[in-house]
């Protein structure tokens, strides 16, 4: 595509206009809802198979969409299944509200909890990971002068809920520094256990920084924690589906993430997980009838909700299952690496992610030198279509690169030559 092609395609999303989406017909034989494909070859890993995952998706005329980490998109077939849920919603309102959906929606949390390896009791569905820190941060009676610990990179809507329901009692946040580029798990692990003291209650984790693609050792510092007597809950929102995850292995108490990003679930839904030593600590944030349940259902008990999106959450699980979670993780770290070769020997380029694979993934921060981050994501976008994330704070001055299971390498070629250009 051409500049002056693509600068029109710019100003028709800044008109946001956009052409209407024309779903393929994928339907079976008399079902009223797409379905996730199920004719994946799991042992073919070349490109041409990630070629067709790529086309499951649909994205603007133009658009190289490498900005995951902020918001991810939902595949063909799970928009075609959560708009059927709506119109059978809509056909009889009351009826699918509040009962004839009733074993559909306990499928969607057995399934939840299969892909995290733990109980269904263990699972709730919430709305958001912002609605999951602020469930644990509330529900803590924690007194004055008790700690809690926060690293400097934690995401405003992981310390901002501590702020407001804690901090204003008197209870002291504590937010130790970590590195941007940490040489080793156990240099992580250390800085949050030097930080703990007698009062500390609760450490609260990032599972992967949003700012590089960090991410924080959560068994280990969950193992360290817990011999203290401490309590750990952790931000998944850039994890869940980025990589498999057994949430019983990793051992933390709370584990909230939005399912809308790497999950690729209908907006506006989230996995909140609490194992059952620990649910005792957590009060809903909403109560209606049914409040003295003491399953982990109180903490979703919404009376009316968006059920069509609950329902889309088990057919984007569906889809993840299709391809398959090791496959996923593979994928995930072999995009990583194949960036990190492109850009590394470049003296113009400045990686600010970690290189281990133990300390990052699927999302990567990369600094042009000598260029405000600013001007770069303008000319990534305007020049060649390419959506990132700008990130400035902590001296990153780099922009936040997403590799979604839509990214083929392809893509990722165009990226780099784009950056050279740009660099140049």
């Amino acid at each position: 595509m051409s500049i002056s092609n693509r600068r029109s395609f710019i100003k028709k999303i800044t008109a946001a206009s956009a052409a209407t989406l024309i779903i393929p017909q994928l339907y079976a034989e008399n079902k009223k809802r797409l379905k996730p494909l199920t004719d994946f070859n799991l042992n073919d890993s070349s490109e041409d198979f990630w070629e067709t995952v790529k086309v499951q998706f649909h994205f603007d005329d133009g658009l190289y969409y490498f900005n995951n980490g902020s918001l991810g998109p939902s595949p063909i077939s799970v928009q075609g299944a959560t708009n059927s849920y709506r119109a059978t919603l809509d056909a009889f309102p009351s009826r699918y509200m509040w009962g004839a959906w009733q074993e559909e929606k306990e499928k969607v949390r057995k399934n939840i909890a299969n892909l995290f390896s733990v109980d269904k009791e263990e699972i709730a569905i919430t709305h958001n990971t912002t609605e999951g820190m602020n469930l644990i941060a509330k529900s803590m009676d924690l007194q004055p002068e008790d700690e809690v610990i926060l690293s400097n990179h934690d995401h405003t809507s992981a310390y901002i809920p501590w702020e407001v329901w804690q901090e204003t009692k008197g209870v002291n946040l504590v937010r130790p520094k970590l590195p941007l580029l940490p040489k080793s798990v156990a240099e992580i692990v250390a800085i949050y256990e030097n930080a703990i003291t007698s009062k500390t209650k609760v450490i609260n984790i990032c599972h992967m920084v949003n700012t590089n693609g960090m991410i924080i050792p959560v068994k280990e510092i969950s193992e360290m924690a817990h011999k203290k007597g401490v309590l750990v809950a952790v931000d998944g929102a850039q994890t869940a589906g980025m990589f498999s995850i057994n949430l019983k292995d990793l051992g933390c108490d709370f584990y909230t993430a939005s399912a809308h990003k790497w999950l690729f679930a209908p907006k506006g839904i989230a996995v909140f997980y609490a194992k059952k030593e620990s649910q005792h600590y957590l009060k809903p944030l909403m109560v209606a009838k049914g409040h003295k349940d003491n399953s982990i259902r109180r903490l979703e008990n919404y009376n009316t909700r968006n059920l069509p999106e609950y329902l889309g959450l088990g057919d984007a699980v569906a889809f993840h299952n299709s391809i398959g979670g090791k496959k996923i993780t593979e994928r995930s770290y072999a995009l990583k690496t194949y960036f990190r070769s492109k850009v590394n020997k470049n003296p113009k380029f400045k990686l600010k992610t970690p290189e281990n694979d133990v300390l990052s993934c699927a999302i990567q921060t990369l600094e042009v030198v000598g260029q405000p981050v600013s001007k770069i994501k303008k000319r990534l976008f305007e020049d060649y279509g390419i959506d990132t994330r700008p990130m400035s704070s902590y001296g990153l001055n780099g922009v936040r690169i997403s590799f979604g299971l839509y990214i083929t390498k392809k893509d990722i070629d165009y990226l780099v030559n784009a950056l050279e250009t740009i660099a140049s």
